[in-house]
């Protein structure tokens, strides 16, 4: 078999160019430094850093950071208190305490939950009368926002290399998805080591993450050859070196690979776009908002493909091959899918996760009233009845 990541030193750091430069590889939490020099020579002396609580300490990524801003006189304000699936409440207080600041640049250090709150202050920093309901409402479209450097925890969303973001507006169960070309972070840091430390829970979740992202790129009506190859590469990928993170979670090797898979499925996302997986899951977890997105995704994952496999049987048999024996028809993928899911430990229903046959009418509804899932819905390869829609709840049940 030829294994050509043996022809790779992990140990180097490698500059991979989409729309932006991603420093990737162990080690590159260091380059931290060459970009703080850089904006500090444009004038950038203020910053705002956004982050969860614990990680961006625990993981050592803090410890750069702070150091490379105080060498280039960069002065910062820290907003810690993004959550999973954050909210546009705390996307208005982080901007406030941004403003009042007089922050210049958004620094992310986190998972796609940091870093999607940070794309969201970005654009309110240049638009003071708007708030975080009325970008995810739809009732502006920005074209500016401040720079964004992301410093990615997980090897999952992806959010760091395209030009998505998504938050919650708790009182309406919403969550929305906006795409603007102003928020694709200027510079992002993908290093392995800071990954060592995730769970072996959200080792799984989040790579599971960057799988749909994938499957629902390479399928979607405005798919390429571009994102089903991407497609293919990141799905072998995380089926060889998830079980071997999980079984070793500081295997720095595994991390890298599951780190560059997330990425290009950011990358693939970001050109194929997303559709039914994603539309479905965004109600769940607005639903209840300490729901894992991608614990949902997976256990959505299943009967999507099942609904899918008729208009895109081919692409789906060639990038699932990796981790699925059988996929001559629609049944045995979707079993073979699952099958896999088991294998990585994620075995879940939606009942196990306290939803049941009385929320599927609501959770259809929130999909088709969401702001911006419309679209997901518009660019799946099946028409998206609710009817079609119903189905995949039910069967995820």
């Amino acid at each position: 078999m030829i294994n050509w990541e043996n022809d790779l030193n992990i140990n180097e750091v490698r500059e991979i160019r989409t729309r932006t430069t991603v420093y990737f590889g162990c080690g590159a939490i260091q380059k931290i430094n060459d970009i703080a020099k850089i904006y500090a020579e444009r004038g950038i002396n203020k910053v705002v850093v956004m982050s969860g609580r614990n990680a961006y300490k625990s993981t050592g990524a803090w410890g750069f950071v702070e150091k490379a801003l105080k060498d280039n006189k960069i002065e910062y304000i820290n907003y810690d208190k993004v959550t999973p699936n954050p909210t546009t409440d705390a996307i208005d207080e982080a901007t406030a305490l941004a403003r009042d600041f007089g922050a210049k640049a958004v620094i992310t250090i986190g998972g796609g939950s940091p870093t999607d709150a940070g794309k969201s202050v970005a654009i309110l920093l240049k638009y003071p009368n708007e708030t975080g309901s009325s970008l995810y409402e739809f009732k502006f479209t920005p074209t500016k926002a401040v720079p964004i450097v992301a410093i990615n925890l997980t090897h999952g969303t992806g959010s760091e290399t395209n030009r998505f973001a998504v938050a919650t507006i708790l009182e309406k169960n919403y969550k929305p998805a906006i795409a603007y070309d102003c928020i694709y972070p200027e510079f992002a840091i993908d290093d392995p080591d800071l990954m060592i430390g995730l769970s072996p829970k959200q080792t799984r979740y989040v790579s599971i993450d960057a799988v749909n992202h994938v499957i629902e790129a390479a399928t979607s009506t405005v798919a390429s050859p571009y994102s089903v190859t991407l497609a293919r590469q990141v799905i072998e990928l995380v089926g060889k070196y998830l079980p071997k993170a999980i079984q070793n979670p500081a295997d720095k090797e595994a991390r890298y690979y599951l780190c560059y898979a997330a990425l290009m499925g950011g990358v693939c996302f970001d050109n194929g776009l997303l559709h039914y997986t994603h539309a479905l899951e965004h109600p769940l977890s607005a639903m209840k908002p300490d729901f894992s997105h991608g614990l949902g995704l997976a256990i959505l994952l299943p009967a999507v493909i099942k609904n899918i496999y008729p208009a895109k049987a081919e692409t789906l048999q060639y990038i699932l091959e990796p981790i699925v024996k059988d996929t001559t028809d629609a049944q045995k993928t979707a079993e073979g899918v699952y099958e896999w899911l088991k294998s990585v430990d994620v075995p879940n229903k939606l009942k196990d996760e306290g939803f049941s046959e009385a929320d599927v009418e609501k959770l259809t509804e929130l999909a088709f009233t969401t702001p911006s899932l419309d679209g997901l819905l518009g660019i799946a390869p099946t028409k998206a009845t609710k009817e079609a829609v119903s189905t995949i709840y039910r069967e995820s049940l």
